[in-house]
């Protein structure tokens, strides 16, 4: 029987290997199994989720809204013009037109699992997932909160999608509780993928898998900067506390192409709880004020005319929105408020009792479904919404694909929406491909490697039907890969024994040397993954445009921050794992430190201050849009630890004139 220390390995050979239990990997989860009969051909699938698939990813307790859905008001180069924009000019128009055009399938496959989705009755009432009403599907009308966002009672969300996956794929093919963490090349081409590797959290397993395709859809980052609520607030962030960059730092590692991971999000949340703010804002009609009762978007609307076109929007970019709060934080308005008492009493004005009581509980059922801490905070403080305003601040920074972010995996697109098929600038290394499609949508610049959701960069605002679009999407495209390739037999360029050796390295470092203090917390010999990340977290909190400084840094700071992650990394090497769990926060770990640096690295190699609000360069406060109105894309080479940073050509495929005044 194994034994901590001494695992078993099991190796296990299939076509499609998925890594992630979200909304994206689910996605695939559904629709591969259609393409596969539809091919003929006889393709072994396996999902591995670290966690349960059921409430695993970032909608994993719930949501009261999804926020992408198109419908026949709107088309899908608007949408493209509204990511476009909120994400200061420089986004994928091909991505997001994509999936622009796909989207609503996916929200109308939620509906007919049995997704309530609020709709406007013909007298214009609002009822909230009433049955009997018309699906959207067939003309139904959703109760907007915004233009792109539809409420819904989301408490079973992730439940009712996962539970299609699992139907469609069989429950035979997938794994829970298994840690993928490591991607391998292949043995015969190190530009292709051939294989993963990962462990059980529960028993002392390891598994190796090979694969001609993988799917990478592990979600983003969070708690790589100090939180902004320490102690009993530790890990009450709004992006889930478990995506900890696997997808970013494992595709760097296999040698795909990242984008923009210079981009955060910065949500600005309710203080303490994390509560999002979205539905606040769109459905209750709220406006956030300074001490004093000022709106600060309205008292500080002059400071917009300095980013131009992204300023004057009729909806400004999301950091511009957090860049006038911090104005007010800085010149001493604060505290920042969100107005609930003024907006609840307004809509009583306009409502029905009916609507007015369901909105009420609406704004304590918004929080229940996604960030139960929020009405803890309420509770805790004795906050009414409807009799007591509650204090705004913005969040750590995240980082993100799927929504007010663009991080990610530089992508192959759609070939028919007139995307560039060459490169017009200089220094983009000669083996990745040139222009934005390469035969496979979805496929990173590894052959056979995919990604979706929060993988996919330079474009955003998918959360959480995006999401599942994009890896619908990939599904054909993985199935079309296995196909096209039916005579490729993936070897690993690593041997089994040397992964297992790297995987277990820190339960080797404690088995080795826990005996050598009686306090096993104590050792001059290791360092607890606890201790390590509280350390990553106040380099990037510092040095990396985290809260301690007003989110600015500036090139000598970033300096600072690569010399003390080059010292962090050395220390790593020395992590312990005293249990599986233990295990598991050294891997994740470890990814975030990758992770963290291909952000700072970003940053500094962008020679100007494009997400104001998000992060400040200090000493290049400004959008410098002649010369870095473009992709910052950079590959890491595992075997000598170094990134390249270069650029690549922004090209705009849709009007963007019409998002703006």
């Amino acid at each position: 029987m194994a034994e901590f220390g001494n695992p078993e390995v099991i190796e296990e050979d299939v076509d499609i290997l998925l890594i992630g239990g979200g909304m994206a990997c689910c996605g695939t989860a559904f629709e591969i199994p259609r393409w596969i009969e539809a091919s003929g051909a006889d393709l072994k699938i396996k999902l591995v989720d670290k966690a349960a698939m059921d409430r695993s990813g970032a909608v994993a307790q719930g949501l009261s809204a999804i926020n992408t859905y198109i419908g026949s008001e709107q088309d899908p180069a608007d949408y493209a013009r509204m990511v476009s924009n909120d994400l200061m000019g420089i986004t994928r128009d091909d991505l997001a037109y994509d999936l622009g055009r796909h989207v609503d399938e996916s929200v109308h496959l939620f509906e007919e699992w049995g997704l309530p989705i609020w709709k406007t009755d013909e007298n214009g009432e609002r009822h909230d997932g009433s049955k009997g009403m018309t699906t959207l599907k067939d003309g139904g009308k959703p109760v907007r909160s915004g233009k792109w966002q539809i409420m819904i009672n989301g408490e079973s969300y992730k439940w009712i999608v996962a539970e299609a996956a699992k139907k469609a794929l069989g429950i035979d093919n997938i794994q829970e509780r298994i840690f993928i963490v490591k991607l391998v090349n292949d043995k015969n081409d190190p530009s292709r993928i051939a294989g993963a590797v990962g462990f059980s959290t529960r028993d002392n397993k390891i598994f190796v898998y090979k694969a001609k395709a993988i799917l990478l859809a592990a979600g983003g980052c969070v708690n790589i900067f100090r939180p902004r609520s320490v102690g009993e607030g530790t890990g009450r962030a709004w992006y889930p506390v478990w995506n900890a960059g696997s997808t970013y730092s494992m595709a760097a590692e296999a040698g795909a192409e990242l984008t923009l991971m210079e981009n955060r999000f910065v949500p600005t949340r309710f203080k303490d709880g994390y509560g999002p703010v979205g539905a606040w804002f769109l459905l209750f009609k709220a406006q956030a004020t300074n001490a004093f009762g000022e709106t600060y978007m309205t008292r500080n609307k002059d400071m917009l005319d300095d980013y131009p076109p992204y300023g004057q929007a009729a909806v400004p970019a999301s950091c511009l929105r957090n860049h006038l709060m911090l104005k007010e934080m800085k010149e001493g308005r604060g505290p920042i408020w969100m107005d609930t008492v003024t907006a609840l009493a307004n809509l009583r004005e306009t409502l029905s009792p009916r609507e007015v009581k369901h909105l009420e509980a609406e704004a304590w059922e918004d929080f229940l479904d996604m960030c139960v801490g929020q009405c803890g905070i309420w509770v805790g403080e004795n906050i009414e919404p409807e009799k007591k305003n509650s204090e705004l601040m913005p969040t750590e920074p995240y980082l993100l694909g799927s929504h007010s972010g663009c991080c990610g995996i530089w992508t192959s697109g759609p070939d028919d929406v007139g995307a560039p098929t060459s490169e017009t600038e200089a220094g983009v290394p000669e083996h990745l491909p040139s222009g934005w499609n390469w035969g496979y949508r979805g496929m990173t610049t590894v052959n056979g490697l995919f990604t979706a959701g929060d993988g996919v960069g330079a474009s955003g605002h998918k959360f959480s039907s995006g999401s599942h679009a994009e890896g619908r999407m990939c599904a054909k495209s993985m199935v079309k890969y296995c196909l096209d390739n039916a005579d490729f037999t993936p070897e690993l360029d690593t041997s089994v024994e040397d992964l297992v050796a790297e995987i277990y390295q820190p339960v080797k470092t404690y088995l080795e040397h826990k005996d050598y203090t009686t306090a096993i917390d104590v050792n001059p010999n290791y360092i607890t993954p606890k201790m390590l990340q509280f350390r990553l977290q106040k380099i990037m909190d510092e040095y990396v445009a985290g809260v301690a400084t007003y989110y600015t840094t500036n090139a000598e700071m970033l300096k600072v921050a690569g010399e003390k992650l080059d010292m962090l990394k050395e220390d790593a090497a020395k992590m312990r794992a005293k249990d599986l769990h233990e295990l598991l926060r050294a891997w994740e770990n470890y990814h975030r430190i990758l992770t963290a640096e291909a952000h700072m690295k970003h940053i500094e190699f962008r020679e100007e201050s494009r997400y104001p609000g998000f992060y400040y360069r200090a000493d290049k406060n400004f959008v410098d849009e002649e010369n870095w109105h473009c992709f910052v894309n950079s590959i890491y080479d595992k075997n000598t630890k170094e990134w390249t940073c270069f650029k690549r050509a922004h090209v705009d495929l849709v009007d963007k004139s019409k998002l703006f005044k």
